[in-house]
């Protein structure tokens, strides 16, 4: 306990496994009781649980997990407790589920599993009495709170996870219902309809169903959301079905089963349930209002589970039998149906609740995925609604006509109708649309009607409530004609008087409010005989006049984009105005823009639309109104940002409108002020983007597809040349991707979890892939590229003038930070900038190389990490292989001072190893080979370790190749190249050496990698990315490519497939770096000591002893006292530490200084506080991954080591007597030394303090310790000399 006090996790992690022992010890191992209550225990991880340090709660709430690994604990009441309590607290920090390090992206949370693990293994060993309690206060106490996304999901798996068992009865079932509204309230849609699909499979395996009815069960499903984890087609729902056929004649008699219990099947029980329903009870008041949607979502919900059910009963030899079962169902409802034209007396609520049912049965029997083709009962049930079809289409007719609707409740009543006759509609058109259909012979009337009802001229006096509702009524039937036209072009209207009416309506004219009348007001008897009155007037008046607005709009945008021809696009233009609102686009655009300043958000649809109708007409005439619609469109879209439901579908049509392709090459020719204010409205949609996932993926979408189809016409192609106008947006979507804060990528890593689930989780199959992450952008403008005809000028130009871009994005990156972190965002852009580079260069020819050869060799030079550098060397071949004529600036590269390349040498030593590669194209070869042996037999003189290494590399290709070509001009260099190249296979030094040599020949880039062979979007997307160790964020795999079907694929496979078994190999433990040491060079005491070296790699002599010295004898050289110390300070971040500790163990004469970076030497402030201790004292770097390897070597050497840092047994400084070898480990500044290291301790010092304060600045204690080592040196000194 007193441990679990402090905060860090290197010092409470290795306290742990005590826990394990302890655990042991407190039960009996005769009788398998407790000696030692457990609560004692729960003490321990409670603490853990509520510690600040989520790291920590999280090691705890594993280790709790993992009890039942080893070992299995006898029940304790207790032990249940925790878990529904303190445990189940802990489960919901969502950052606990993340994943863990070297974890493949998608591969699922290791506490998710762990927790399902012991779940399974818990509930399996508790007794059978107490099982079905634990399980129903487990799932309440998962209703008791709101939950995030990632932990409910989790929860949720695990319990899914559970064996089948009767747990569960009519209140598990209904905590289950409560718990499923709790994963409701996440905007992560696919989670959420994860989420669903295990709830709905642990009522399944847990629900003992002699205990629940079928209204039970349909209550629950009822509660499912069908667009999200409940549709047909899915495995889920196969699963379900099958479920219920197996148990539907144990589950509990059900009231609506009958009261005779003889027929509790699930055939009798659906027949029934469709019966009462489509009933009218006989006591219920006709109501003004709709009835509620959930009975007939439950009732369609039953009857298509009921005919499934029938379906695998029959194995499908009996396919008769299902479809009379269905029409068994539906015989109420279609003689309803059948009878609504002729029976007008039919209560108003029955004929709500049929047509309720059917738009439901329509909506959901369709099955998802790929088992919708042939599906027999979604046929059989469209066929047979199709044979009612005239008697509810001349009954939809009759409401929206007759002045039969004449109350606000009656609006609703209108969109059920106008949404019965729209799938009728598509009903029809889908089984072929005949003159005189039942669907045709309604149109026309209702159009005619709906006129002469909007045309009436008001008498003077305050309208009426039943009139009012009547115009409202009218327009929105208008409405839905005219998108039912657009949708389905074969149905035929008389368009002229229509459209002439639509013309001349006065815009923007609102709804007058009815006058207030007792008599208007819909009187509704309560049971306890008060009244309740809605006002005639009143109460949601103001959405009503809105949708009246907005169906005007949507009539006005179906008439401007039909009679777009006759747009003037000036005032002298204009004709005779026949269309007024079509002849008179200013005036419409002012309309437009004064609507939009009324309009709620939902509403504002149609006006977009009509706006990008008018623009492109008005923008070379009236610039200034075009303008301000731009501006008064994007403050809606900016305002709109955090409300879901609209912002998407606004956006989409928002972007339509300003982005529109007419638009835009009429702003980039006119290049005025629409021009910059279209390129300040890109730039913010990008802006807005960083924060909010998806926004910039249907910008770049759109553009594309635009270009694309511009570029496919020849009528057209003076639109794809403005593409080059904004090439900066393909620019910014080729970089595009931000780097995600951890509960982002958390969120990230689950969906994709789930995406790779595929099938076996039903919402994949349900829920629409909105394509919103940001790899997405990239894939949509890489698409777009690939389709780009080089031969064609202006898609030459447009890549032309890309590729330019791109090389000044990289270099002005690179400007402006010269030290990047791996996979930080500088990194990345990088990265995908030379990624698309790539992905241009087939287009590029030799007048277009000629420009930007240098800057591609100058990136060469730059200061880069290493996939970058493998994109940079790959292009430079593939340059050379097709234009040997730029050998002569390559060579050059080699010809600067070795201060001023450094080790980007290696970057073109690189390029050189792939001369077979560059040569094939040159028919003298024998000029190149030579100069390339001249230039590798030159760079092994370096005294730098890997430059020789890339070299040696580069002169062992070179030498094979000419061995293959059989040149006798290089017999002479024979046995140079020979006694090199054995030298290096023999390595001089210790074994690190020879084993560097061995890794940077079987490097990929050196052993598998093929230019011309691997050259294709696999390669440079996927498998490069992965080999060269960047972030799984990165790695663009061929599938996403595919699925990605906005934008055509090109047509040539191997472009996307890798030719050579690249892909198959697995990342190395080597990498290219621009400074310092590599990997290996960091290992061995030894080995450093021969990087400084400037060795003859064809000499055979022994090497002159000084070059050989230790470091201590270096030291005694500078006329130092000789010490045995070494500081090794990896470990350490700040550059202030660093410097002061550089120059306390430069005057205490330490033997060495081991840093985890040599370029902290040039940081001002190490310098500033080094005051120059690095000219005098040797420093070797040590990076920290390496430094368990370091320090066992070490050991080896003899150096005891030893640990700064407070632990259960640490050393008193002021009792401890160091060994002459010592070597002192630092710790970092905040987390101290890690776990892992701790182990490789022999012993642990700790400074004595006597104040409260529990710790010491790392150099201060550095200091102490190094002082108190040299003292007791000089002590035994002069002891000795005594």
């Amino acid at each position: 306990m007193e441990v679990l006090e402090g905060n860090q996790i290197h010092v409470i992690k290795p306290v742990l496994p005590k826990l394990n022992s302890l655990f042991e010890y407190a039960v009996s191992e005769e009788n398998g009781c407790w000696l030692f209550h457990p609560s004692w225990h729960m003490c321990i991880y409670k603490r853990m649980f509520e510690s600040e340090n989520k790291i920590l709660t999280k090691e705890g709430v594993i280790h709790f997990l993992e009890l039942y690994e080893v070992k299995s604990l006898p029940y304790s009441p207790e032990l249940s407790e925790f878990i529904t309590g303190p445990l189940m607290d802990a489960l919901s920090e969502s950052c606990l589920y993340s994943r863990s390090p070297g974890q493949l992206l998608g591969s699922g949370s290791p506490l998710g599993l762990k927790l399902q693990k012991f779940l399974v293994t818990y509930v399996s060993l508790l007794p059978e009495e107490t099982k079905s309690h634990f399980l129903l206060k487990f799932i309440q106490r998962m209703a008791d709170r709101h939950w995030c996304a990632v932990p409910i999901l989790f929860l949720s798996k695990a319990l899914a996870s559970l064996p089948r068992c009767k747990a569960l009865g009519g209140e598990g079932l209904l905590a289950l219902r409560d718990v499923l509204q709790c994963t409701m309230i996440t905007h992560q849609v696919l989670l959420r309809g994860a989420a669903q699909c295990y709830l709905l499979q642990t009522a399944m395996h847990l629900v003992d169903v002699e205990k629940v009815s079928l209204s039970d069960i349909s209550a629950f499903l009822v509660s499912l959301r069908q667009e999200e984890s409940l549709g047909r087609g899915t495995m889920l729902w196969t699963e379900l079905c099958d479920w219920l056929r197996v148990n539907e004649r144990y589950f509990r008699q059900s009231l609506i089963g009958g009261s005779d219990g003889q027929e509790t099947s699930l055939n009798a029980y659906v027949k029934k349930l469709v019966q009462e329903f489509v009933k009218s009870p006989g006591w219920e008041r006709e109501s003004c209002f709709m009835p509620d949607w959930l009975e007939a979502r439950l009732t369609s919900l039953m009857v298509l589970l009921a005919v499934d059910v029938e379906g695998m009963k029959t194995q499908f030899r009996e396919k008769q039998r299902t479809q009379n079962v269905l029409r068994i169902f539906l015989d109420p409802l279609l003689d309803a149906l059948g009878k609504l034209a002729t029976n007008a007396y039919m209560p108003l609520l029955r004929t709500d609740r049929c047509l309720q049912l059917l738009a439901r049965l329509l909506h959901s029997c369709v099955p998802r995925g790929s088992s919708g083709q042939d599906d027999e009962v979604s046929s059989v049930l469209q066929t047979s609604i199709m044979s009612v079809a005239d008697s509810v289409s001349q009954f939809v007719l009759r409401r929206l006509t007759m002045n039969e609707l004449q109350s606000v409740a009656d609006l609703d009543r209108c969109q059920l109708y106008l949404k019965v006759l729209a799938e009728l509609t598509s009903l029809q058109v889908k089984q072929g649309w005949k003159a005189g259909n039942p669907i045709s012979r309604v149109i026309s009337p209702l159009k005619n009607a709906c006129i002469h009802h909007l045309q009436e001229a008001e008498d003077g006096e305050e309208p009426t409530l039943g009139h009012q509702v009547q115009r409202a009524v009218s327009m929105a039937t208008l409405a839905a004609l005219c998108e039912a036209v657009d949708q389905h072009p074969v149905l035929q209207l008389d368009a002229e008087p229509m459209d002439r009416f639509l013309s001349t309506l006065p815009l923007n004219q609102m709804l007058q409010k009815p006058r207030s009348e007792e008599q208007n007001g819909c009187v509704h008897p309560l049971e306890n005989g008060s009244v309740f009155e809605e006002s005639s007037s009143s109460q949601g008046w103001g959405k009503i006049a809105a949708q009246y607005l907005h169906d005007q709009w949507v009539c006005l945008s179906f008439l401007l984009r039909k009679h777009y021809p006759l747009i003037p696009t000036t005032e002298s233009d204009r004709l005779e105005c026949f269309l007024p609102a079509v002849e008179m686009p200013v005036q419409t655009l002012r309309s437009a823009l004064d609507v939009l300043t009324v309009l709620p958000a939902g509403c504002i649809l149609p006006v977009f639309r009509c706006m990008e109708v008018l623009v492109p007409k008005l923008l070379t005439s009236d610039e200034s109104l075009c303008i301000e619609s731009f501006d008064m469109a994007w403050k809606i879209i900016s305002s709109l940002s955090n409300t879901q439901l609209t912002f998407w579908p606004n956006l989409k049509a928002f972007i339509h409108f300003v982005f529109n392709n007419e638009i835009l090459t009429i702003a980039a020719k006119l290049k005025g002020q629409g021009y910059f204010k279209i390129k300040e409205i890109m730039c913010k949609i990008i802006e807005m983007s960083s924060i909010k996932t998806g926004v910039f993926n249907i910008l770049i979408c759109h553009c594309c597809q635009s270009w694309i189809a511009a570029a496919c016409g020849v009528s057209h192609s003076s639109l794809f040349s403005s593409a080059k106008d904004y090439s900066e947006l393909v620019l910014e979507a080729c970089v595009f991707g931000t780097v995600f804060r951890r509960d982002q990528r958390l969120i990230q890593d689950v969906q994709t979890f789930i995406e790779n689930l595929g099938q076996d989780c039903a919402a994949n199959i349900i829920i629409e892939n909105t394509k919103r992450e940001d790899y997405y952008v990239r894939i949509c403008a890489v698409k777009f590229l690939c389709l780009l005809d080089g031969s064609n000028i202006s898609h030459k130009l447009f890549i032309e003038d890309l590729a330019i871009q791109l090389l000044d994005k990289d270099e002005s990156t690179s400007r402006s930070r010269t030290r990047y972190h791996e996979n930080s965002l500088q990194h990345r852009v990088k990265n995908r900038a030379w990624q698309t580079l790539l992905v241009l260069f087939p287009r590029f020819d030799q007048n277009f190389l000629n420009g930007i050869i240098d800057k591609i060799f100058h990136a060469g030079f730059t200061n880069n990490q290493a996939s970058i550098k493998y994109f940079i060397e790959w292009i430079i071949i593939l340059i050379l292989h097709k234009f040997p004529q730029f050998l002569p600036k390559f060579w050059d590269c080699f010809s600067y001072g070795e201060e001023k390349l450094k080790t980007s040498i290696c970057t073109f030593l690189s390029v050189l190893s792939h001369l077979d590669i560059i040569i094939q194209n040159i028919p003298e070869k024998r000029l190149v080979l030579k100069q390339a042996l001249t230039i590798a037999l030159q760079w092994c003189l370096s005294h730098n370790f890997s430059v020789r290494l890339y070299a040696l590399v580069a002169l062992k290709k070179a030498w094979q190749l000419c061995k293959a070509l059989k040149f006798e001009e290089c017999d002479a260099w024979t046995t140079v190249i020979e006694c090199s190249l054995s030298q290096a296979e023999s390595m001089h030094g210790a074994g690190n050496a020879r084993k560097n040599w061995q890794r940077i020949q079987d490097h990929f880039f050196f052993s598998t990698f093929h230019p011309l062979k691997d050259y294709c979007l696999e390669t440079i997307f996927y498998t490069l990315p992965r080999l060269s160790g960047i972030t799984e964020e990165e790695w663009i795999t061929l599938d996403k490519f595919a699925s990605f079907t906005d934008i055509p694929s090109n047509t040539g496979s191997h472009w996307y497939l890798s030719g050579t078994a690249l892909g198959e190999l697995s990342p190395g433990d080597w990498s290219q770096q621009d400074r310092g040491y590599t990997l290996g060079e960091a290992e061995s005491q030894s080995e450093w000591a021969d990087v400084q070296k400037k060795i003859i790699p064809w000499g055979h002599k022994a090497l002159e002893s000084d070059l050989e010295l230790m470091f201590q004898d270096r030291a005694a050289k500078l006329g130092k006292s000789i010490s045995r110390l070494i500081v090794v300070a990896s470990l350490i971040d700040k550059p202030t530490n660093l410097g002061g500790l550089c120059r306390t163990c430069e005057v205490f004469g330490a033997a060495v200084l081991v840093v985890g970076s040599l370029q902290c030497v040039s940081d001002r402030q190490f310098q500033h506080l080094s005051v120059s201790a690095e000219q005098w004292l040797p420093l070797v770097e040590v990076r920290p991954a390496q430094l368990t390897d370091y320090l066992q070597q070490k050991k080896a050497e003899g150096y005891t080591v030893i640990g700064v840092e407070q632990t259960a047994q640490s050393s008193d400084l002021a009792q401890y007597r160091f060994p002459e070898k010592s070597l002192l480990l630092l710790g970092n500044e905040r987390e101290g030394i890690p776990a892992n290291l701790i182990q490789q301790l022999d012993v642990c010092v700790e400074i004595p303090q006597q104040g409260i304060i529990r710790s010491l600045n790392v150099h201060v204690s550095g200091a102490l310790l190094i002082w108190e080592y040299t003292r007791q040196q000089l002590l035994g000194c002069a002891g000795l000399a005594s």
